[in-house]
């Protein structure tokens, strides 16, 4: 796909901000707080001294490696935690009826990650197939809602995982952007969307994926994976003990690229431009080319489990429209608003079990909430047609 950007530039100037050559930091994140033992590292040195740091970083990311489930949160304290953090983050399920009352009147507009929120995390991510269940409830949402995937994925990957013509899908965490042909919800001063504010890093992604992949050779399990945009190192597979010498090969590889930036999601590090471009400006991009961007009566809904997710819910937490719904079985800092994580729902054994089921990923409860909310919509549609018959 060439550098296209069919939105015109004026309606998204306040959005799309030009890459800043050397300005941004290669590990520019805060730190979130950190809950009991799980602690993510922020500012990474490409300096020597760090590395054990940035290990203990990737098993924090991590929650189901080796160590997690020798030493797994017990006691009252887990207990405590969990279900301090639960009121912070009630179950969107639980809510389900308090958010329908909130979104009264207004247009819902539905946003998801893919991997571990439509799919699950799997050692191959190349086999990260979503189920049919799945794919028909995302079909069924977006009958009735504008409805976009916004995922770290390169976005021919995206649309050939989800296989649904009537969304619009963001892949590279939001750096390539593609509206459907025709668009079902958008408003009449929408515009036809396909934008790519990083199309000038192209060639420098591309070399990147040439050199990591021939570094990483050496590194049993490892995978590295073009996203087109970005570049993501998977070491689901790869052995514990040999993070460390994985990092050191990133690293060396990196630091011939000022221009770009290093991150980390769940058992993958993942190589960016360092533009000011994220999945939260791809949610306020695509708002904008919606026609919702000044519109008061809309209710945008993220749903996510990653840390790069944490951008899309800061911006509707910023905004004050809209929530962010974090899907986790295990408590960490996050901007969303609601989890479809409970004691209750996680298991049906206690809390003392209920604690333990972040040890594997469960996407059932996002398809219960897509399938919920088509239903609510459903008899909406149904209630306004008999008072207006009557």
């Amino acid at each position: 796909m060439t550098k296209q950007n069919v939105v015109p530039v004026e309606a998204v100037a306040a959005i799309a901000v030009a890459a800043v050559a050397g300005s941004s930091p290669l590990f520019p994140y805060p730190p979130p707080r950190a809950y009991g033992r799980r602690k993510y590292l922020s500012q990474l040195e490409l300096g020597g001294g760090r590395i054990g740091a940035w290990v203990e970083s990737m098993k924090a990311s991590s929650p189901t490696h080796a160590k997690a489930t020798a030493a797994p949160p017990s006691g009252d304290a887990a207990i405590d935690e969990q279900s301090a953090w639960v009121v912070r983050h009630p179950s969107a399920l639980n809510k389900f009826e308090q958010i329908m009352s909130a979104s009264k009147g207004k247009q819902i507009v539905m946003f998801m990650d893919y991997d571990g929120t439509l799919s699950p995390i799997v050692d191959d991510p190349d086999s990260a197939f979503m189920s049919d269940a799945m794919r028909e409830a995302v079909r069924d949402v977006a009958r009735y809602f504008p409805t976009a995937i916004v995922s770290g994925r390169c976005l021919d990957k995206v649309i050939n995982f989800v296989r649904l013509a009537d969304l619009y899908y963001a892949g590279s965490h939001g750096m390539d952007i593609k509206g459907p042909t025709r668009p079902r919800h958008a408003k009449a001063r929408a515009k036809p969307v396909l934008f790519q504010p990083a199309s000038e890093f192209l060639p420098m992604i591309d070399a990147v994926y040439k050199a990591l992949f021939e570094r990483t050779k050496s590194t049993p399990g490892a995978r590295v994976e073009n996203n087109k945009f970005c570049v993501s190192v998977h070491f689901r597979c790869v052995d514990e003990k040999s993070w460390s010498s994985l990092f050191e090969q990133v690293r060396s590889v990196l630091k011939a690229y000022p221009k770009l930036r290093l991150t980390q999601g769940r058992k993958v590090l993942e190589i960016r431009p360092t533009i000011k471009w994220d999945k939260g400006k791809a949610l306020e991009f695509l708002l904008e080319s919606l026609g919702f961007a000044d519109c008061k009566n809309i209710m945008p809904v993220y749903i996510g489990d990653d840390r790069t997710d944490e951008d899309a819910f800061k911006v509707l937490r910023d905004r004050g429209q809209g929530f962010g719904i974090l899907v986790s079985k295990f408590p960490k800092e996050t901007n969303a608003t609601y989890s479809l994580q409970e004691p209750s729902e996680a298991s049906a054994h206690g809390p003392l079990l209920g604690a333990l089921s972040y040890l594997q990923c469960d996407i059932t409860r996002v398809k219960d909430f897509l399938v919920r909310l088509v239903e609510w919509k459903r008899l909406s549609r149904k209630a306004c047609s008999k008072v207006q018959v009557a």
